[in-house]
């Protein structure tokens, strides 16, 4: 095995998991792909992060495939999107008399009996396998038994409970109506049985949590190949249980289900390339914030200065304006992505800012929840793999037996009929999620993503403006306070000074977060230096996140 303190090392990996980190360096160590690597270090998050991500999830990748691994095409761009889709026996207007009001914090609708937050009636029609299959059978190198070795080991022997997790399982939700993490699980039996300890306290940081079932499906899964998870005799397990316990997912939907091909959008900023993920997901909103943005010198404003915030700010906002009106399934609504994606429309955005205008929003504009997770990595091929997956915050529900939870994504529908993000079967609903690649003559040279609902967007904006406007390292880039601005007021750390903020309040609205690193997207990524070669990598500090370059 090649020695980790390699300085000519030619592979790197970041995400929000250490121990998911790891297992996938020592698959680019061993003289895997960065896919083989992302692949295996996703089935390890799903275990140590089991609400944000697994295999009753969904996923979304940006994918660089190097000429050596494209085939005769020579280097290529790649996007799969893996939604969680709504059931069949869903209809639009199921919940109209169960509403209670939009969750003043934008993470969806609450309803009485929290019907499309936890429980079976959350859970959506899941394609984290498939993706996962998917990326193996096309450009991996390894087995799809290898892949999800480590991942069953880990479930088996337990791990240590880390810092963010054993802390968001101690925190209250701010509204009555809403869920916290350790809700989802103490409305499930299964769960319980799992993740809470014998007095029905969660686990604390540091202690060691096991989950044995989860490791036997693994193994199942391993054995028998991804297809048992959609008509094998894990999907009839699997669906005995949704069918007794009123899901609105159906066999003939898991059977049925199928990956969506050529799911990338692609822009331009100051001569660079960026590509991310198309509708209904982020990368739209994400390009039509840099379009604006291209027209101003942000460098000569100064990095975070008054003029800076509430410029880049503006520009965010009038982004989401559009995004919020017309963001849905491409499947089920005309959306007007050329548009809003346009210089054109860029144009009318810089001059409504110039003029002072005020930038009205939609009624009601969710954003979502920051319960995902991320990882990218780059391979000595030039491989960039950037993997955004989720279980939403998930619904809590574990088929006995199983170990592993299902998604919650009806939460992100608007339960009022009529809507551009309104119910409707086979129907996937809007993410935040914005996996990006970032080229340099035609090269990567920026590869990033994260957790963190639509507040993905604007923070995965902020690096890659700290990159390419200020020459940041990645690990600046990364570390740097950061703000957002969807609808209304700009949020930002603790660390953008007071006095600074006092000078945006003149123009807009603004308020610290209590939190100096956290609150926002976790971004995580990778630069590689267009002369050298060179790689390095950045984790959030928000997290318990780690890069490895090996």
């Amino acid at each position: 095995m090649p020695d980790p303190t390699n300085r000519t090392a030619r592979n790197a990996i970041v995400a929000p998991q250490p121990l998911a980190v790891e297992e996938g360096a020592r698959v680019l160590m061993a003289g895997g792909n960065a896919i083989d690597a992302a692949v295996t270090c996703a089935f390890v998050q799903a275990i140590v992060d089991p609400q944000m991500c697994g295999i009753g999830g969904y996923a979304c990748l940006n994918l660089h495939l190097a000429s050596a691994e494209g085939g005769a095409g020579g280097a290529r761009k790649v996007g799969l999107d893996a939604p969680a889709l709504a059931g069949s026996q869903v209809a639009p207007d199921m919940w109209v008399n169960e509403i209670i009001g939009p969750n003043p914090d934008g993470w969806g609708y609450f309803l009485k009996g929290r019907l499309n937050d936890a429980g079976y009636t959350s859970i959506c029609t899941p394609g984290w396998v498939r993706a996962m299959a998917t990326m193996l059978e096309r450009w991996g190198t390894i087995s799809w038994a290898d892949a999800l070795a480590p991942a069953a080991r880990v479930a088996e022997e337990g791990f240590v409970v880390g810092e963010r997790m054993g802390t968001r399982w101690l925190m209250q939700a701010r509204f009555p109506e809403a869920c916290e993490l350790i809700d989802y699980i103490r409305l499930n039996p299964e769960a319980s049985r799992i993740y809470l300890k014998a007095d029905g306290s969660p686990y604390r940081v540091g202690e060691r949590l096991r989950n044995p079932d989860y490791a036997r499906t693994l193994r199942h899964l391993g054995e028998r190949g991804p297809d048992d998870f959609y008509q094998g005799e894990l999907a009839r397990t699997m669906m005995a249980d949704l069918a007794a316990n009123g899901a609105y997912v159906t066999a003939g939907d898991l059977a049925g289900y199928r990956l969506r091909e050529d799911q990338l959008v692609t822009g331009s900023y100051r001569g660079y390339t960026v590509t991310s993920a198309t509708a209904p997901h982020g990368g739209p909103t994400l390009i039509a914030i840099l379009n604006i943005l291209e027209g101003y010198d942000l460098a000569a404003l100064g990095h975070n200065s008054p003029e800076y915030i509430y410029l880049v700010s503006m520009a965010m906002k009038a982004a989401f304006a559009d995004r919020n009106r017309f963001m849905a399934d491409p499947a089920f609504i005309d959306v007007p992505l050329d548009w809003m994606m346009s210089e054109a429309r860029a144009a009318e955005w810089r001059a409504h800012i110039d003029a002072g205008k005020p930038i009205e929003q939609a009624a009601f504009t969710p954003t979502g929840t920051p319960d995902t997770t991320h990882v990218s990595v780059v391979d000595r091929h030039g491989n960039c793999v950037a993997l955004t997956h989720s279980l939403g915050a998930s619904s809590g529900v574990i088929t006995p037996g199983l170990g592993f939870m299902y998604n919650n994504s009806m939460i992100n529908f608007d339960p009022l009929p009529g809507n551009a993000n309104s119910i409707a079967p086979g129907k996937g609903r809007t993410t935040g999620m914005a996996p990006a690649i970032v080229y340099a003559n035609g090269r990567p040279v920026l590869v990033l993503g994260s957790p963190g609902a639509t507040r993905i967007i604007t923070s995965n904006v902020q690096v890659i403006l700290n990159v390419l406007d200020f020459g940041m390292s990645v690990t600046d880039a990364v570390h740097a306070p950061r703000f957002d601005c969807q609808v209304n007021t700009i949020r930002c750390h603790a660390r953008i000074p007071e006095y600074i903020c006092a000078e945006v309040r003149k123009k807009h609205s603004i308020e610290r977060f209590p939190q100096s690193h956290g609150g926002f997207a976790l971004v995580h990524a990778i630069t590689i230096d267009p002369a050298t070669g060179a790689l390095a990598g950045a984790a959030d500090t928000g997290a318990d996140g780690m890069a490895l370059v090996v």
